[in-house]
């Protein structure tokens, strides 16, 4: 079969890439805000954090397109911010980014080593769904406070996400965003002068290494953005009938981790539900010819770098209670991945369900979260069980 010169189809490339980018910026920036606010960011390092992952993405997908010619685009990992949301509650920014420095060297490691790259695979997908589950369950909890102590703002973001989860769900949350900035603007939150332009700096600092926030918010990190965004987009890649580079992707998004740390990034990965929009026959009909969705791809997330302080300031101006609102309907949709995903492993139920509770209480032991107290309980509940079954 014979495609049209690429020349003819920049429309298509280009629109795919901005959707990607729409999609993946505007649905999850807020969680990155809050990341960054629980470990103690300033302003100017909450900037700087979504500024570097822009930087991050845009590298990163430039090199794996240009090494491989193969649609490979990069994104943050947002099971990994509401994990640093949620679960590193005590852990300043420094030791925040020193565990993030771990969690990409742990990323390396993995391509470099095959046996361990083999073992990551191997985890029941059902525990490690648990664990999402159990981070992201907090966080959609708290959409129902929100509604009843701002019902003018709330219930009519809740009422347009469903009606756009019905008629386009990939819409819902920037639709979800821009309602909500509308009804910021409305309500008399924002003012004009939260609302400057200008270019971001970066902030650099330098991080330190504690071993309470190595095992409570490194090693999830690691692990929650391997089993909820790295495997996920290697599959996306297998079905659009592509031969994902394993090892050099693993290698490129975790050395890039650990450049982007002292800046603020805390994790770059393969996209899974933006990959989806690049990897198609509406972003070229020839599978050869879309890895050019790389140029317009880089250049806007470049673009939206540059304009990340502006963001920060106009997102962090919303009524408490809307953010609160826009961030767990975000959370809506990977929320119920992971419980499906949770439940689809009958002989590993049980072990999921314990991953999910321990998870999901919060609890701190130690200093170490409850991400990594979820995950051990349930391997380690599947692990005895696998051992008594042989017998």
């Amino acid at each position: 079969m014979r495609f049209a010169a690429s020349e003819n189809h920049w429309a298509s490339l280009t629109a795919s890439a901005a959707t990607a980018v729409l999609v993946g910026f505007a649905s999850t920036i807020l969680i990155i805000m809050q990341a960054a606010q629980n470990v103690g960011a300033s302003p100017a390092q909450q900037a700087s954090w979504a500024a570097v992952l822009c930087y991050g993405m845009a590298a990163t997908t430039a090199i794996l397109c240009w090494r491989t010619r193969m649609p490979i685009i990069t994104a943050w990992s947002t099971p990994g911010a509401v994990l640093i949301a949620s679960s590193a509650a005590g852990v300043d920014y420094p030791t925040a980014l020193g565990a993030f420095v771990v969690a990409g060297i742990l990323m390396v490691i993995t391509g470099l080593v095959k046996p361990l790259e083999r073992a990551i695979e191997k985890m029941p997908g059902s525990i490690a769904a648990a664990m999402l589950a159990g981070v992201l369950v907090s966080y959609v909890l708290k959409v129902p406070g929100a509604a009843l102590a701002s019902p003018a703002l709330v219930l009519p973001l809740v009422t347009a996400f469903f009606a756009m989860r019905l008629l386009k769900p990939l819409y819902a949350v920037p639709v979800v965003l821009l309602l909500g900035l509308g009804l910021g603007v409305a309500s008399g939150g924002m003012t004009q002068s939260c609302c400057t332009i200008g270019f971001t700096k970066l902030t650099f600092d330098v991080p330190q290494f504690h071993l309470a926030a190595i095992l409570g918010l490194g090693v999830p990190l690691y692990l929650v953005t391997m089993a909820s965004q790295n495997l996920p987009g290697f599959a996306v890649l297998k079905a659009a009938h592509y031969q994902p580079p394993v090892s050099l992707s693993l290698i490129t998004t975790g050395l890039a981790s650990v450049v982007m740390a002292p800046f603020g990034g805390h994790a770059v990965n393969l996209a899974a539900i933006t990959a989806s929009l690049v990897t198609g026959p509406d972003a070229h009909p020839d599978p050869a010819q879309r890895w050019k969705v790389v140029y317009p791809y880089v250049v806007l997330y470049g673009l939206v770098g540059l304009a990340a302080a502006s963001f920060v300031q106009i997102l962090g101006a919303l009524p408490h209670d809307l953010v609160v609102a826009i961030a767990g309907l975000a959370l809506f949709g990977p929320l119920l991945g992971g419980m499906s995903a949770m439940l689809k492993g009958p002989s590993d139920l049980d072990a999921a369900l314990v991953t999910f509770l321990v998870t999901a209480s919060g609890l701190t032991i130690h200093g170490v979260g409850a991400a990594f107290w979820g995950l051990s309980a349930g391997l380690v509940l599947s692990g005895i069980k696998r051992v008594m079954t042989k017998r």
